[in-house]
């Protein structure tokens, strides 16, 4: 009887020095795993000088190579119009970003119109139908050759702005105005304040009061106030999505653009640019509405652009080499 229970005693002894010796070599593989995986991370991280967001996304040294300047054409819609057209730009080696406002009254050749409503660049818009249309434009207009564009419809930026808990923006004016057709009733006053979705899209469709008044000329009156509002707003937008608390909405933001926004852009290029984007300095973004003036004809006005100074804002926000090629210009004619 004593011989089994020691013989019981000892394999119950040996089951334990078993589980210990067990327990151990799991614990053992698991601090081996997480120290090579740390590792990894690590050298992943050196590769891409330390954005760890661009480890988690799978990139490594030669992804940020391989990015070229991403150019966009940026179309805001609201009722079948597009009265917002932008071109951004943004290269993830520089970090330079650049944004240029098209009026939307731009004037355009169209077939055998002259001076007509469909002379003006937001008509080729077409109701989001012909947006290669509006790309081809100002490509004409800018010398550019962008490919890609964005259609924004307003519900985007709403649900958007909403998603990222508002957005904190400097209301330039009072803004007043009310337009039962198109059921747009804008009431804000002017200051820092922070913007739901709804007040968000009120400011960029602001153009004046109910009483006549606009934004005051040195700001820019009308149109070119608007286009100046829209371009702040975008900056501000961006600076509140990638705040780290909202790049972990990533997944619904791009739930957003995928239901709410047209495009011809490849989600997953998109997605390769974000690690960089996110560490870019949004208050150096250079920005610009086309150059030239508003002028009547038969009725109707529209902005003609000045090809000279087109020329001379396209260099400077656009073309990386610009200032470089003027330095050597200016010393070759100094010499």
């Amino acid at each position: 009887m004593g011989k089994h229970l020691e013989t019981r005693e000892n394999d119950n002894k040996n089951k334990k020095k078993k589980k210990k010796h067990i327990g151990r070599k799991i614990f053992l593989f698991i601090l081996i795993a997480c120290v090579l995986a740390g590792i990894w991370f690590a050298k992943r991280l050196n590769d891409v000088d330390g954005n760890w967001l661009a480890v988690l996304l799978g990139h490594n040294k030669e992804t940020l190579k391989n990015l070229d300047t991403l150019q966009v054409l940026v179309m805001g819609e609201s009722t079948g119009m597009s009265d917002t057209i932008i071109v951004c730009s943004y290269n993830p080696k520089t970090q330079k970003a650049s944004m240029l406002s098209i009026p939307r009254d731009t004037y355009v050749e169209n077939g055998n119109y002259k001076y007509s409503a469909l002379n003006k660049i937001n008509s080729l818009y077409s109701g989001g139908e012909t947006p290669e249309k509006t790309v081809e434009a100002v490509n004409e207009i800018t010398g550019l050759d962008i490919k890609y564009y964005i259609l924004v419809d307003t519900e985007a930026l709403i649900k958007l702005v909403d998603l990222i808990g508002g957005v904190e923006f400097d209301v330039p004016i009072d803004m007043d105005y009310d337009d039962s057709l198109q059921d747009l009733h804008i009431h804000l006053k002017q200051g820092y304040q922070t913007l739901t979705g709804e007040q968000a899209e009120q400011v960029v469709r602001f153009r004046h009061n109910n009483d006549g008044s606009s934004y005051p000329y040195e700001y820019g009156n009308e149109d070119y106030g608007r286009m100046k509002t829209q371009r702040n707003l975008i900056i501000s937008v961006a600076k509140q999505t990638i705040k780290l608390k909202n790049i972990t909405e990533i997944g619904n933001i791009m739930n957003i653009m995928k239901e709410e926004v047209k495009t011809n852009i490849d989600f997953n290029l998109l997605l390769d640019y974000i690690p960089y984007a996110v560490n870019m300095n949004l208050d150096n973004i250079q920005t610009a509405q086309l150059p030239g003036e508003s002028k009547q004809k038969s009725g109707g006005w529209f902005f003609f652009h000045d090809e000279e100074e087109t020329i001379q804002i396209v260099n400077e926000l656009f073309n990386e080499n610009y200032q470089a090629i003027e330095t050597v210009e200016n010393i070759e004619e100094n010499s």
